[in-house]
């Protein structure tokens, strides 16, 4: 798996080099001060990762990964950067992940496993299958960190007002967009918006309990917790259900 670094502090570019190396079979390739410099050495390359600094001199670092998210191939993109407030950016691009310095070890190491985990998979799945394989995972954002999430363990999302609170098992995320356009980026064939407020992963209902004016509530496995069906909703669901 190769990959570039592009940071403009020296001593946080080598330490992140080490990092990788020590870590991982990552080949680091080449690495950058410059935002225009990636541009015009992508040109010619390819590479598999690009660890990716926002603040650097030329095209910043969310302008460069707008453009590189326009590429046929795209590699997976990390960023690394001092500053919290450009999670929401990263998210919208799409960022493999979103790392904060100075460096944590420890988190280093669980994005490199993730990281060629990732590479792995991309690398021996074929070209027909790639359209399903994007739908296998989302981003959700944790503590402005970006979380790789596999769409199974994803049990239901639940509306805020402008926000989207997502659930797993064992955790909570808050997405910063409406409920419509969250939903909008999970395949159909898993999640049914069974209510204005509520989507929920059909895999995940364990019980369908008939409620007032021929509604339903749904009871999920593993949580404690009853997603209402609307009555809009109910005939639509009772045909994706074969009820």
């Amino acid at each position: 798996m190769k990959a570039i670094i592009v940071e403009d502090e020296i001593l946080a570019q080598q330490e992140l080099s080490w990092l990788i190396k020590e870590h991982s079979k990552v080949e680091v390739v080449a690495t950058f001060e410059d935002g225009l410099d990636v541009l015009k050495y992508l040109q010619h390359h390819d590479v598999d990762a690009i660890f990716l600094d926002i603040n650097i001199p030329s095209l910043d670092g969310v302008l460069l990964a707008q453009n590189i998210s326009k590429f046929a191939n795209r590699p997976f993109i990390i960023f690394i950067t001092a500053w919290k407030e450009h999670a929401v950016e990263a998210f919208e691009l799409e960022a493999f992940d979103y790392i904060l310095k100075p460096y944590q070890e420890s988190r280093i190491i669980g994005m490199l496993q993730k990281l060629e985990a990732a590479g792995q998979q991309r690398n021996t799945s074929t070209p027909a299958s790639s359209a399903v394989r994007e739908n296998i995972t989302i981003n959700l954002i944790k503590d402005e960190r970006i979380i790789v999430t596999d769409i199974n363990d994803i049990y239901y999302a639940e509306a805020h007002e402008k926000m989207t609170f997502v659930y797993t098992r064992r955790e909570s995320y808050v997405m910063p967009m409406n409920i419509t356009e969250f939903c909008s980026r999970l395949p159909e064939s898993y999640f049914f918006r069974c209510h204005r407020s509520y989507c929920v992963n059909l895999n995940k209902i364990r019980e369908i309990e008939p409620w007032f004016n021929n509604t339903y509530i749904l009871r999920l496995r593993d949580l404690d917790f009853e997603v209402p069906v609307s009555r809009s909703k109910v005939k639509e669901f009772r045909q994706l259900m074969r009820l």
